[in-house]
């Protein structure tokens, strides 16, 4: 392969261990291996039932700096950075989420990594894999059958059917289904009602999935699920209809973690898979606590920037699955500071030492909110052709004389682990340091006890640079609303643009003194999260003009082809 090979030619060309040897890399036995070709494997729930009281290994966190059409390689750091530990001789285990087809063949393209910092085998991961997804859609469209059979039926439970809060998902991107009105076509095609589609990552099923610590646990979320409310105004759940048990025998297999490896056989668990623009963008908790009961270092990821995807992973995940991360890598690109600093996209390759400095307020507010979160930062400078000396060096001596932190060149997308072995030695040394000091300084962002609307405030003031948050009437009395039937204790995850830390995605940078619109707010009982919905983010995201879809197709050969 020459360094022009593309990721689909570096893929395959790689020799993969056979699955079994990746597993007994982590003390995972062969026959607690439910095999999925020769190099896919879901690891059997009840051995990892036996791994609770283990010691656990050390856990980091890979963020990013807010994202731009550029890209940053957040994902391409998490595996170099663990292909790179596991060369200094650390039992290393990556988690990461698996893809979802509607940005594999929308604008996206897969989302195994890219170059020589992949996870393998790419098209499986980016495709059907284990079958995941497609359960997560059958069991949540499961429980909307059952809603409108309910209807149907008579309606014991008395559901107001102007005031049905469960819709449906499907895992490809279709603006047309966002939308739409059910049951037409006379009395024996259902009660007539509004409705619409989620894509699968945004369903309560698949957060549900990602945070249930056992199969016993997933089902008492299930049941817990909201889906509309009575006539008199009182939550009427999953459980009531009767739909939790099936909907759990849809998702036992999905349940257990997915292993795989990287280009370098690094153990690698694939599993679970919600955005963090509108869920909370992390792989499930089951394979996380499997890989900190197994590996020494554990990698993982969340979702879009800091400002999401950590928040979330630090007050929902770790908040629900009692986990306790050692330190975030900030991942960073001089791209990206020069689309923070005003550049347009078609000029990003171009030298600007003056757009840098100007969007190093970008990396500023992150690296502060990580430090706001008790988490010891390094920012990975993730470095690709066109990056001039006089801006990496200005980058570095910002985050040592500015910010106090290291800023460490990486090249793994070319290098693969080697590429990012002076992080992974700058890395284990600040975990050490701080372990020597007592351990963790990791906490939550807010308490249990603030109400609903403070949570979002303090997201909103603390980590965004707002001014306040606004919402008008209706907005307000849901949030009291849920507040009187006993959901003010949980954690909220805020659905926003990924790409600004306001509400609007054309202010780059860190616009501060803005006010954080609330337009509608979700509840996910079972999951465990309140999600208001800001600005004009949507859970059904729509195709582009030219989709990835358009360039996908087999070859001669009967290999998949243009699948990013």
């Amino acid at each position: 392969m020459t360094d022009q090979s593309s990721d689909v030619e570096i893929a395959r060309a790689a020799r993969l261990r056979p699955i079994a040897e990746v597993a007994a890399e982590l003390g995972i036995p062969t026959e607690v291996l439910v095999p999925y070709g020769r190099h896919v494997a879901k690891v059997d729930l009840g051995w990892i039932a036996g791994l609770e009281g283990r010691p656990r290994g050390r856990l980091v966190l890979v963020t990013a700096i807010t994202p731009t059409p550029a890209g940053e390689g957040k994902t391409t750091t998490t595996i170099g950075l663990g292909d790179a530990l596991r060369r200094l001789g650390l039992r290393t285990a990556i988690c990461l989420r698996e893809p979802s087809l509607g940005p594999c063949f929308g604008a996206k393209g897969g989302a195994t990594g890219g170059g020589r910092a992949q996870v393998v085998p790419r098209e499986r991961i980016n495709l059907h894999f284990t079958g995941d997804f497609h359960a997560v859609g059958a069991a949540h469209n499961l429980l909307a059958a059952i809603v409108d059979n309910h209807l149907h039926w008579g309606n014991e439970l008395g559901l107001d059917p102007r005031q049905i809060l469960w819709r449906r998902v499907l895992d490809v991107n279709d603006r047309a289904l966002r939308s739409i009105v059910t049951g037409l076509g006379g009395p024996a095609h259902g009660v007539p009602r509004e409705t619409g589609f989620d894509i699968t990552p945004a369903s309560e099923v698949m957060a549900i999935l990602c945070l249930a610590h056992d199969a016993a646990d997933l089902e008492a979320r299930l049941g817990r699920i909201v889906v509309g409310l009575d006539r008199a105004g009182r939550p009427v759940t999953a459980a009531e209809l009767e739909a939790a048990g099936a909907m759990a025998v849809l998702l036992a297999d999905a349940l257990a973690p997915n292993l795989v490896q990287t280009l370098e056989g690094t153990p690698a668990f694939v599993h679970g898979g919600p955005f963090a623009n509108i869920a909370h963008g992390c792989n499930s908790a089951l394979a996380t606590r499997t890989a900190l009961a197994t590996a020494e270092w554990v990698i993982t990821e969340a979702g879009f920037g800091a400002d999401l995807g950590a928040e979330k992973f630090c007050d929902i995940k770790c908040r629900i699955a009692g986990l306790a991360p050692d330190a975030a890598v900030l991942v960073a690109t001089v791209r990206a500071l020069r689309h923070h600093g005003g550049v347009g996209k078609d000029d990003l390759t171009r030298p600007d030492p003056e757009a840098v400095a100007r969007g190093l307020a970008n990396l500023e507010r992150h690296v502060c909110n990580l430090r706001k979160l008790g988490l010891p930062t390094i920012v990975a400078l993730n470095r690709f052709p066109g990056d001039s000396e006089e801006e990496l060096a200005l980058v570095e001596r910002f985050c040592r004389d500015r910010l106090g932190v290291e800023a460490v060149r990486c090249s793994h997308f070319a290098e693969g682990g080697a590429g990012a072995l002076d992080l992974a030695r700058r890395l284990r040394a600040l975990v050490e340091a701080a372990r020597s000091k007592g351990g963790s300084t990791f906490r939550p962002l807010y308490p249990d006890s603030a109400s609903l609307w403070e949570k979002v405030r303090t997201v909103a003031t603390e980590l965004y640079g707002a001014a306040d948050i606004a919402a008008d009437r209706f907005v307000q009395d849901r949030f009291a609303e849920l507040e009187a039937q006993g959901f003010g204790h949980l954690p909220v995850c805020i659905a926003k643009t990924p790409y600004s830390f306001s509400a609007d995605p054309s202010e780059r940078g860190a616009p501060s003194r803005h006010v954080l619109p609330i337009r509608e707010v979700r509840l996910a009982a079972g999951a465990g999260f309140v999600v208001p919905i800001c600005g004009e983010i949507t859970t059904m995201p729509g195709l582009p003009r030219r989709p990835v879809a358009a360039s996908i197709r087999l070859d001669r050969e009967g290999r998949i082809e243009g699948l990013g």
